[in-house]
């Protein structure tokens, strides 16, 4: 199912601006009903576990709600986690045995955005065909006969499951390695991880300077975390520590610091995550690791010297997981921090990540600045442009001429990428290669012409 077939769901769930279309409390409530029934269905059970999870903004207070009242008129029955990471919510849909898991967040947006994503009873995000599915009962509420029987459901708030996920946590970094000793800078961005990021790497035994962890429903990821290093970047270098871990509003993602106050980018980290998980056997002889369209050409050059494969799937953290579900890979990550451990996840996940990034130091017995040095990346531009309409690139003919020229003009040793956000009324330009210079020329000539074309 293509992704322009469907009107609420994007790349990562449902998202936009809170009380807008599509994030309404209408809506928010017909997915309950939807999801409910789905699952109903599905499992051939009449009152279905849907947990609920949320990061700190303010609007989550409306849509947990509306989303439990969708649940319990269709005769679900619904348990409110309070604030937990988006793979907090999947490891605890499974422990549970619950039916689905729902993550009200809008991962790293603004807090006047708001999104949801839904999971299976494994922990996994649904495919393209049942969100799809889930759109035409929500879009189409008589499709859904109303339940006024008995049978309705219930809700509750179960505080404790948050300990279930710490625990799994702090179980996944392997115990002939402690954290003492060690000095972190932990960037909360004022989101889902607030109170439980500080908590798992303090009880490892790491030396913690925690920042953005004061909530106040409005400055999630204002100014800090993963969008903004800065500041979790000047104090590593402040206090002399080690690593600097920021995190992003629903932590399923991680912008790590070296002890140089330097942001190591994504793809070096998935590069010598890959070495370390093939030296430690860990691959399960299945010698591939699945990145996106976005992952950059250095990265599957570092592979290939290593003797592994780089994958490419479409862009969004559920279609690396749906391809390494397929092919039995362990390992694969977006540039962008979502980087996910099959054996430990069925998600990305900010602090189990950061856990394995201290695990391959301790390893090598090697600095993060030292590690990261021998991933060599090609110049990479990425651009955005606004669009009104997102019409498909190979209609335009003018993009197609543009995109042929450029590509003459960039040679064999570049890459050209050129797609939609899944979120966001914009086109991402993407070029790479090895003359910069030349890279950036490209990307701007490109953009111009995409501006031209879809104004």
């Amino acid at each position: 199912m293509k992704n322009e077939k469907r009107e609420l769901f994007g790349t990562d769930g449902i998202r936009g601006k809170a009380n807008v279309h599509p994030m309404t409390c209408e809506i928010a409530m017909g997915l309950g009903r939807a999801v409910t029934s789905y699952f109903q269905k599905k499992e051939a059970t009449k009152q279905p576990l849907i947990i609920i999870g949320k990061d700190t903004r303010l609007s989550c207070y409306t849509f947990e709600h509306a989303f439990s009242a969708g649940v319990c008129s269709q005769g679900g029955y619904a348990i409110f986690t309070g604030p937990l990471p988006t793979p907090g919510v999947a490891f605890v849909t499974k422990s549970m045995r619950a039916d689905a898991g729902v993550m009200i967040s809008a991962s790293h947006n603004p807090y006047y955005d708001n999104g949801i994503k839904i999971f299976d009873r494994n922990g996994y995000k649904l495919p393209d065909d049942v969100e799809y599915e889930l759109e035409k009962m929500v879009l189409q509420p008589e499709l859904l006969k109303a339940n006024v029987t008995e049978n309705l459901g219930r809700a509750r708030r179960l505080d404790e499951v948050i300990g279930r996920y710490i625990e799994h946590a702090k179980s996944c970094f392997d115990n002939s390695y402690s954290l003492e000793g060690i000095k972190l800078v932990v960037d909360c961005a004022n989101g889902a991880a607030y109170k439980l990021a500080p908590m798992i790497f303090e009880e490892l035994g790491a030396e913690i300077i925690v920042l953005g962890n004061t909530p106040n429903g409005k400055n999630i990821n204002e100014n800090c975390g993963a969008l903004h290093p800065q500041n979790c970047a000047a104090k590593v270098k402040e206090v002399g520590a080690d690593m600097g871990i920021c995190l992003d509003g629903d932590a399923d993602r991680l912008i790590v610091i070296d002890e140089k106050g330097e942001v190591i980018d994504g793809d070096k980290l998935i590069g010598f995550l890959s070495k370390f998980l093939f030296q430690k056997k860990l691959l399960g002889g299945v010698n591939e690791v699945v990145g996106t369209a976005m992952s950059n050409l250095g990265l599957e050059i570092y592979l290939k010297k290593l003797g592994l494969s780089l994958f490419r799937t479409k862009v969004g953290d559920r279609y690396v997981i749906e391809r390494m579900r397929e092919s039995g890979s362990v390992f694969g990550g977006e540039n962008s921090g979502h980087l996910i451990f099959n054996r430990h996840s069925t998600t990305g996940d900010g602090i189990l990540a950061a856990l394995k990034v201290i695990e391959c130091m301790k390893y090598f017995d090697r600095s993060l600045h030292d590690l990261a040095k021998e991933v060599e990346l090609y110049p990479q531009v990425l651009k955005n442009v606004k669009v009104k309409t997102k019409t498909p690139f190979e209609d335009v003919p003018a993009i197609q001429k543009g995109l042929a020229e450029v590509q003459a003009e960039l040679g064999d040793e570049a890459r050209i990428l050129l797609r939609y956000s899944g979120t966001e009324a914009l086109a991402r330009v993407m070029i790479e290669g090895k003359n910069k210079d030349l890279v950036e020329k490209s990307c701007q000539k490109l953009v111009q012409i995409v501006e031209a074309s879809l104004k």
